[in-house]
């Protein structure tokens, strides 16, 4: 603004041609300080862009190291047995506890090739949980494995009588509604 009055001062002749110069010269000086500012805020930029993904880094790396001084089990459920206390230093290999998933758990029954016949994979079938005292549950539960192959054979030829005391080893799931315990006795009705 000042250097265009100044201009046309000195165009009317008004005022003598070095008070345009000055003012030209005034906004020259001006002009190249705003770039050198510019240039000077832009440098600073870029140097912070770069401490900021620095430190970015920085904290990630920070944060993989806490993430990994925190146990955490791969699998939900319920601590079963621990085999270190707080404060132990935890060693690649040995475990710290024993973890079990007991929202559905597993009978294993023994069948005779007789009941075996009448069982077959994925049928349901009634579960007893035993709980002492004469005191049952019942639950609903589902085949999901047969053995291939009976157990506790005998050495010697066998006759039929003593055939019966082959058996065969069924997996059964039972959803646990929090009463059943792990090794407690059970009772399968077919």
């Amino acid at each position: 603004m000042e250097q265009e009055r100044q201009r046309d001062l000195v165009a009317d002749k008004a005022a003598p041609q070095k008070q345009l110069d000055d003012a030209e010269s005034l906004v020259d000086n001006l002009q190249k300080q705003l770039e050198a500012q510019t240039l000077a805020i832009r440098t600073s930029n870029n140097a912070l862009e770069r401490q900021c993904a620095a430190t970015s880094a920085q904290t990630a790396l920070l944060e993989e190291e806490l993430r990994r001084c925190h146990v955490v089990s791969p699998v939900g459920g319920t601590v079963l047995e621990k085999y270190a206390e707080m404060g132990d230093y935890a060693v690649v290999g040995r475990p710290l506890f024993k973890v079990a998933d007991v929202s559905t758990m597993t009978l294993r029954a023994y069948l005779t090739s007789a009941q075996l016949q009448k069982v077959s994979v994925g049928q349901k079938v009634e579960v007893f949980a035993d709980f002492g005292g004469g005191e049952r549950n019942s639950y609903e539960g589902t085949v999901t494995w047969i053995s291939s192959r009976s157990e506790f054979t005998p050495k010697t030829i066998l006759t039929d009588d003593e055939r019966a005391a082959l058996v065969y080893a069924v997996k059964i799931a039972v959803r646990n509604d929090g009463a059943i315990k792990i090794g407690m006795y059970g009772e399968v009705r077919l």
